[in-house]
Parts: structure tokens; C-alpha cells; sequence
């Protein structure tokens, strides 16, 4: 919502809002542009005829004071998700949707987009290099590139988000089970992909990852003819001394001289990328269409545009390395996001050892009956460590989790904490630099997944003592 304030006001648009409580960033970047409330809380007596329209939150509630007012001055009331369709209308929407990887793809679309010098409005979950906030709105842009989360679109709208933008580009980079407290078995959550693409204006495009049962049978099962389907896989790779290769047809067919070096790594990011590349050249072919100017991403473009994406905030993103050990933080809480972002790791370092604690940070990963969803999610890591907060259970209203049953959720070695502390003192007393993975040293390395922060840890902090 910050996001969303700082690009209106860049637009020239006159903005205030409330909040209960604001912390940094955003505190700071309201203050920045001057958008920072002069006091938090409440007032329903700012909400006046006056204004054109009222922007809702996802986490106000049905009885917050100033809803109650908008509405009983029949003001114009928009959701999030309904506002970025309202200024995107006339634009080519590409949206971005799926369980997991929707951040990274819709970063990588930007970035090649960027690089080739094609305006784009955007909203997108995390911060990028390269770009000041996480939202923007033109006049003047053709494009508008958006991630489309499932989850609700506000307290008095109960669709999904992405169900509101009805996109010309859709994409789908997987579907697994997630928000089981909006979606309490797997057929619903499924059935909003369904309806997602049905929700493709027509003559539109569907971009899906054929490598996912589950979005395969959603997009292959779907009768639409007015729509066309482009289904994508990873595509060929080499990971040589640590650093990941992509061969395209233009590159040479020797594994010994790869054509395009990667600054990401992992099979889930390729399969961004590869979705990435499909959206970019949609959007060569209607700005050809649509203009005078031939504007296009054609593959060599996209290449060396994407041989310099180093990855959204957050997403498997490098803390500190030296020769021998690297530190990573990643996103990942849900059961794949584990199995690609640890998959990933003992791909692109096969040497070394690996450590990988995760956070039970989420409603779902912190429900009984969602827990069994990680069974052997963790067991291509050599050290295991799982972590959860009885205060993060208290505030989510949820019944208090037994270790033991985390533990054997799980399966395998794995240890489970309840103090972040310990966990940490855990990581610091392991041997880092000459770790042993067989009959001689060969380094180690870290790995931090959660969409919390383990309670506050620093991890450039953790980093430089492991180091």
C-alpha cells in the first residue's frame, strides 16, 4: 500500500492515508515523500465528499471508522488489485500468477524489459535493483507488468486478487496447496487457477509451466479456443565451477563453452526465466502491433539482458561468501519452495555441505493439518533445522504446535527449535570453513529460508561470524 501511495504521488496525484502502525521501510519512504500521517490510528472525520476516490487495504477491517465513513458518503471505494486494473486498462497486462516464483518472473520480465529501453508500469512483491519502488503508474506506458497473488482481495471483497485484473499475458509457474485458511482444501485452491484463466481477455495468451502436473491439467483441461497456450520447460543448462550456463539455439552446442552466464542459479529460476522469455516476446509483438516503431525483445536481447538479473530481494538472494562458505537467505515457506530453493543450492555447490534451517512462519505452515505437507521436504541438506515461534501461534489464533509432531512432519534428521537463539548458537558452534563431506575439507554452506526473519536475526551479522 506504501508502494502504491509513493507512485500516485510521483504520478501528480494528491494522497493521504492511515494507518494503526507503520514501521520502516515503509515509515521511512512515506516520510521520504512527505505521505507520512502527522499521527496513526483512525479518523473518520478526514474521510471527506471531496475525495475522488478511497483506496482499501487487504488487513483494514470490515468495521474500520473510516470505511464506515467512505461508505456513507457513497465515495468511490477500490481495492487494491481493482485500482491497478483501473489504471492498467488500457494497457497489455501481463500478470504473473502461481504458487511459487511469481516474484522472480515478474522481476526478470521487468529487468529484460528495462534493459531493452521498453517503458512498463509494474507492481511487483519485493524490492528491485534498478528500481526505486514496488509500484509504478504512467500515462504514458503501454505495458504494465503485475504479480498476481491468490490470496483475498480486501475485507469487503473476498476474491482472489488475481482474479481482478483480467490479463492479456497470463502465467501460471505452478500450483501447490497454500492459504488454508481462505482455501481449506486443495480442489478450491486449484479451482481459482481454473477460473484465472478463464479470466484471459480474449484472443489473449497463456503462459504455463508444463513441468507441473497440476498446471498442466488446469491448462490443458481448460476448453478455451479464443486463447493461445504456450507451454514452457526448463531449458538446456550447464553449471560449470559454480556458475550456471544457459545454451540457447544461438549459443554454441559444446558444454565446454555455454553461451549466457547466469548471476541466479537453480532449476526453478530457469523455468522463471524461460516464462520470462515467453511474456517478453508477447510484448515485442504488440508494441510491433500497435505502433509504428518496431519494438521488440528478440532472444539474443533477452540473453544479455538476463545474463545480469541478480534476483528480486529475498529470493535466494547472497548475504556473504568467500572461497569457502556462502550464506543465502531465501522466501521459501512452502513445501516446494523448500524442495527448489535447497534443490537449487546442492546443485549449484555439489561439494560442499549444506546447512538450511527454515521458518514455520506462515498460517498454513503453522496448521496441524498443513504440516504433513513438508514430509522429506528439507532431505537434500545435510543439516536440517526447523524453527517456530509459540508467540507467532498465539497472535494467528492457532493451537500450540508440539516439536515432536514438527519433528516428525518432516521425517528424516531433522531438529526443531522454539528459541531462535538456540537455533543460531547451533549454527555459529559448526565447523564452516574446513567442513567435511568425505575424506577431505570442502567448505560449507548456509541457507535461511523463511517469510519472516527468524525473530529479528541479522543475517549480515550471522554471516560475517560464520565467515
Amino acid at each position: 500500500m506504501h508502494n502504491l501511495a509513493i507512485a500516485l504521488c510521483q504520478k501528480g496525484v494528491v494522497v493521504t492515508g492511515s494507518d494503526d502502525e507503520i514501521f520502516d521501510p515503509a515509515k521511512s519512504r512515506l516520510e521520504k515523500y512527505g505521505l507520512l500521517p502527522k499521527e496513526f490510528g483512525w479518523h473518520p472525520e478526514r474521510v471527506t465528499p471531496d475525495l475522488d476516490a478511497v483506496v482499501l487495504g487487504m488487513h483494514a477491517r470490515i468495521d474500520n471508522p473510516e470505511l464506515l465513513k467512505a461508505q456513507e458518503l457513497g465515495l468511490k471505494i477500490y481495492s487494491y488489485p481493482e485500482y491497478l486494473y483501473e489504471q492498467s486498462k488500457d494497457k497489455l497486462r501481463i500478470v504473473v500468477g502461481g504458487s511459487h516464483g511469481k516474484t522472480t518472473t515478474t522481476a526478470m520480465i521487468l529487468h529484460v524489459l528495462a534493459h531493452c529501453g521498453i517503458e512498463a508500469d509494474y507492481m511487483v512483491g519485493a524490492q528491485l535493483k534498478g528500481f526505486e519502488v514496488m509500484v509504478r503508474l504512467s500515462d504514458t506506458a503501454k505495458v504494465m507488468v503485475i504479480e498476481g497473488d491468490e490470496y483475498l482481495t480486501s475485507p469487503i471483497d473476498r476474491r482472489p486478487k488475481f482474479h481482478l485484473y483480467h490479463p492479456n499475458v497470463a502465467i501460471i509457474t505452478g500450483i501447490e496447496w497454500d492459504h488454508i485458511n481462505v482455501f481449506p482444501t486443495f480442489d478450491i485452491y486449484r479451482e481459482q487457477f481454473c477460473t484465472f484463466i478463464d479470466l484471459i481477455e480474449p484472443q489473449g495468451t497463456l503462459i504455463y509451466c508444463d513441468e507441473d502436473a497440476e498446471v498442466h491439467r488446469v491448462a490443458t483441461e481448460n476448453r478455451r479456443t479464443d486463447i493461445q497456450k504456450l507451454p514452457y520447460r526448463c531449458p538446456e543448462h550447464k553449471v560449470v565451477n559454480g556458475v550456471t550456463y544457459l545454451i540457447t539455439p544461438s549459443s554454441p552446442s559444446s558444454p565446454s563453452s555455454p553461451k549466457t552466464p547466469l548471476k541466479v542459479f537453480g532449476h526453478h529460476n530457469l523455468l522463471n526465466l524461460t516464462a520470462a522469455r515467453l511474456a517478453c516476446r508477447q510484448v515485442g509483438a504488440y508494441l510491433s502491433s500497435c505502433s509504428h516503431s518496431v519494438a521488440t525483445v528478440t532472444d539474443g536481447q533477452f540473453d544479455e539482458a538476463i545474463s545480469t538479473f541478480e534476483g528480486a530481494s529475498k529470493r535466494l538472494e547472497l548475504v556473504k561468501k568467500n572461497d569457502t562458505c556462502a550464506v543465502y537467505k531465501d522466501f521459501a515457506h512452502a513445501p516446494s519452495k523448500l524442495r527448489a530453493t535447497i534443490h537449487a543450492m546442492r546443485e549449484q555447490y555439489p561439494d560442499r555441505q549444506l546447512v538450511a534451517c527454515m521458518e514455520l512462519h506462515t498460517f498454513s505452515s503453522l496448521t496441524q493439518e498443513f504440516l504433513q505437507q513438508y514430509a522429506h521436504s528439507m532431505d537434500e541438506a545435510d543439516v536440517r533445522c526447523v524453527y517456530f515461534s509459540q508467540h507467532a501461534l498465539q497472535l494467528k489464533k492457532l493451537p500450540p504446535l508440539d516439536s515432536e509432531e514438527v519433528r516428525r512432519a518432516f521425517g528424516g534428521d531433522v531438529e526443531v527449535f522454539t528459541d531462535s537463539a538456540a537455533m543460531v548458537a547451533k549454527v555459529k558452534a559448526m565447523e564452516w570453513q574446513n567442513a567435511c563431506c568425505g575424506p577431505r575439507p570442502c567448505g560449507a554452506n548456509l541457507l535461511m529460508m523463511s517469510s519472516g526473519n527468524f525473530d529479528g536475526i541479522d543475517f549480515n551479522q550471522l554471516a560475517n561470524e560464520i565467515l
